[in-house]
């Protein structure tokens, strides 16, 4: 992929603004270098006021002292990195006790807010959160991307004549260069360094905000593991048992990794519904580019056609497929619940999108250039399971065509994500 030359424009920016209509605090959280400031920004710049940059330590230290001082000003009040002074979420709630209205408060915060103790109820019932995720591919080509949108009202709308370019080193670089900003403005042999860097600073500066590690060395190596699992089944246990790490710790640790958005477990979906449905996670990476740093998979590895390799790249795939429909669903009002499916009998979808009416699209992610019947065994039973609510089944993969392959299940390119009805 080519470096990023042009400033992206946000689809969670017209999010934001229609949210600043009806919701009297709205919170943005997500990962470090996700580009929350800048959207901040942008919305603060809009607005004519100010942003209260909490990184900074001398006003961190000033909040600190004082938080009142800094909650009074015009709305939207503008806070950045509200993690680093909790307190701040009283000072917060003491102002909207004596004014409360639509698009008080703006703030961004880089640890999830269920994990600060301090914060667990200050602003209950009254703070919108909102996850900002890695660029999405259509926010990286500047195109506006409906897939999401599309297939919820027609699945069968991924059948078109227009046939995929992309080969398969073309999704490698996809894969291994993820959204993040920072990546994207740098070149390849400079990118490794990076994500080091800040994988480690994340793990040093961020957790130590959040809690007492007795066994922090441990925590990279976790880490390391854990991305051998992305697109899989969690499995806490033996994670923390190979870096020897006791289950209760390792589900401990697990759980900071989550709240600094390195890691996202996907709920298992439809544990009622008639086929016997399991109900563990899968493990994503919210991004890519640092799953497969820390499995020290280079594009050149990714392309050698060793099994080993094909395999790594399968659950990278399907890793980088669930996020970018994740981020469509973060700006998208047309799915109200999702997760992955698995029965106890093995049969499996990589994500089911639901509808307020009930009704299903189920989606399988495939990395190869070919589809053979026996990869759409999950969609078929999945479809006998639901019966009239399964509106369709997509099986994405890395080939060119799209096409129906049997009633109500269809075969779509990858690309499809970013390039559907544009």
């Amino acid at each position: 992929m080519e470096l990023l030359q042009n400033v992206v424009q946000r689809r969670l920016l017209e999010v934001v603004q229609r949210l600043l209509d009806v919701e009297v605090v709205i919170g943005l959280q997500g990962p470090r270098s996700v580009g929350k400031s800048t959207l901040l920004r942008t919305i603060a710049s809009d607005a004519g006021v100010e942003v209260l940059d909490l990184d900074d330590m001398v006003m961190r230290e000033e909040a600190q002292r004082d938080p009142s001082l800094f909650v009074g000003g015009p709305a939207p009040v503008c806070i950045d990195e509200y993690q680093h002074v909790p307190i701040i979420l009283d000072a917060i709630k003491a102002e909207l006790n004596k004014l409360q209205r639509p698009g008080r408060f703006l703030l961004t915060g880089s640890t999830r807010y269920g994990a600060l103790p301090e914060a667990a109820q200050a602003l209950t019932g009254r703070l919108h959160l909102v996850t900002v995720r890695p660029f999405s591919q259509g926010e990286i080509a500047g195109v506006r991307e409906n897939f999401v949108e599309a297939v919820m009202v027609d699945p069968a709308s991924v059948v078109t004549l227009r046939r995929s370019t992309l080969g398969r080193v073309d999704y490698i670089n996809r894969v291994t260069t993820g959204g993040l900003p920072m990546v994207l403005q740098r070149r390849e042999q400079d990118r490794a360094r990076w994500i080091d860097d800040y994988v480690t600073q994340t793990l040093d500066r961020d957790l130590r905000e959040l809690a007492k590690i007795r066994q922090r060395t441990l925590m990279p190596r976790l880490l390391e593991r854990l991305a051998s699992q992305t697109g899989q089944i969690l499995n806490i246990a033996a994670a923390s048992s190979s870096v020897g790490l006791e289950a209760r710790t390792g589900e401990n640790y697990t759980r900071l990794l989550e709240a600094v958005f390195l890691i996202e477990r996907l709920p298992a979906w439809g544990t009622t519904v008639r086929a016997r449905a399991g109900s563990a996670p899968k493990v994503h990476f919210l991004d890519t580019a640092i799953a497969a740093r820390l499995l020290r998979l280079t594009p050149t590895k990714l392309a050698a056609l060793q099994p080993s390799a094909l395999t790594q790249f399968g659950h990278l795939m399907e890793t980088f497929v669930v996020g970018e429909l994740l981020k469509q669903i973060s700006w998208s009002d047309s799915v109200s619940d999702y997760g992955h499916w698995r029965t106890f009998d093995g049969d499996e979808v990589d994500i089911i999108l639901e509808r307020d009416d009930g009704a299903v699209v189920a989606i399988e992610v495939k990395s190869s250039r070919r589809i053979a019947g026996s990869d759409l065994a999950g969609l078929r039973k999945l479809k006998d399971a639901l019966g009239p609510r399964f509106l369709g089944g997509i099986a994405l993969y890395a080939g060119e065509r799209s096409y129906t392959h049997e009633a109500s299940i269809h075969v779509a390119s990858i690309d499809q994500l970013w390039t559907h009805l544009q």
